[in-house]
């Protein structure tokens, strides 16, 4: 097994990102033929109920997790919520899932986007790096 710090996480609804401050965040990649994932933050009390509804069913949620430094690109997960507990004025949500495999580099796809949107020279230049920054969902 390996384990990761998570920094951020964004669950993708009604194709908005909603994120999640979290206090503290683990991954850990079980290095199993499933190759199944586990993501556990730790946020303020306010999300249980967010959570809660989510518990017991197998509805799959799609998240995208910043892990390690605050400038990698969010990695894809496909899970389902595990567990959600308080402890103290804090919760704990356990999330049990597989990492999506993506073909292409979110720069690439980016970049196709802002090109198809016919931005080029230094507009398509400011347009990038301003979306590396805040990182759009891209529908590939």
């Amino acid at each position: 097994m390996k384990t990761f710090k998570m920094l951020s996480l964004e669950l993708l609804q009604d194709d908005q990102l909603k994120s999640f401050p979290l206090t503290d965040g683990i991954i850990i990649n079980q290095e199993n033929s499933h190759k199944s994932w586990v993501l556990e933050m730790y946020m303020d009390r306010q999300y249980k109920a967010f959570f809660e509804p989510y518990l017991g069913t197998d509805e799959i949620l799609e998240v995208r997790a910043v892990i390690s430094y605050p400038d990698n690109e969010p990695a894809a997960f496909r899970v389902v919520v595990n567990a959600v507990k308080e402890i103290d004025n804090q919760v704990s949500v356990l999330l049990k899932g597989t990492l999506k495999t993506i073909r292409r580099q979110y720069a690439e796809l980016l970049l196709d986007k802002l090109i198809d949107e016919g931005l080029e020279g230094d507009a398509l230049l400011s347009q990038f790096k301003t979306d590396m920054k805040k990182r759009p969902r891209i529908k590939p």
